[in-house]
């Protein structure tokens, strides 16, 4: 068996952590760098992260996350948001391929003017593009976690209203989940949930 492969099987959704668990901020940068390698539609890297470890603000994260207890356990809670305004970054992305040469100047133009027609007035396939690529960043996240020994849990429950104005979220920031992340308290871990077998999911044509 591969070390991904049981990295994958041991990944799990933490319920509870062991509180007062700190994880250092070089720590942290180091998954998050590894993280921005995940892919997103034409590298536009939709996804921007806020950590709260300050325990009075995630108090009030708490609170908007319907009171959940995880929250406050957990060593920091990670806000992944999604940017409708993405593609509004594009030139200056693609700016360092045209200027190495790997991008003909006719190449960056129909490469910027494609984007802009994908995405401008568009705000529903904004907010969707958003929230696609910001999952999968999470997901990436999730995984380079349990590489490094920590546990973490992806949620939903919360009001993204209240979220957005405890953070004084921009309006082109999306909530598109919450990942609270610490050391996982083992000793009140539930059996791993039904998983579908897969002819119940995968077709093949």
């Amino acid at each position: 068996m591969s070390a991904f492969t049981e990295l994958v099987q041991a990944r799990r959704s933490a319920m509870n952590f062991v509180e007062g668990v700190t994880i250092p901020r070089g720590e942290l940068e180091e998954m998050f760098s590894l993280a921005r390698l995940a892919p997103s539609s034409n590298n536009l890297q939709h996804t921007h992260y806020k950590v709260i470890s300050d325990p009075a603000l995630k108090e009030q994260i708490r609170k908007a996350a319907n009171g959940q207890y995880k929250v406050h356990t957990a060593s920091a809670v990670i806000l992944v948001l999604g940017d409708k305004h993405a593609y509004k970054q594009a030139p200056d992305i693609y700016s360092g391929l045209r200027l190495l040469g790997a991008m003909s100047q006719e190449e960056y133009d129909e490469t910027i003017t494609s984007i802009n027609d994908a995405y401008e007035g568009k705000e529903a396939f904004q907010r969707d593009e958003a929230i696609r690529n910001a999952s999968l960043s999470a997901m990436q996240f999730m995984l380079i976690a349990k590489d490094k020994g920590w546990d973490t849990c992806p949620m939903i429950g919360f009001d993204p209203a209240a979220i957005a104005e405890v953070l004084a979220l921009p309006d082109h920031l999306v909530p598109a989940l919450m990942i609270t992340i610490g050391q996982d308290n083992k000793h009140k871990i539930r059996p791993r949930g039904y998983r579908k077998p897969v002819h119940e999911f995968v077709e093949f044509l």
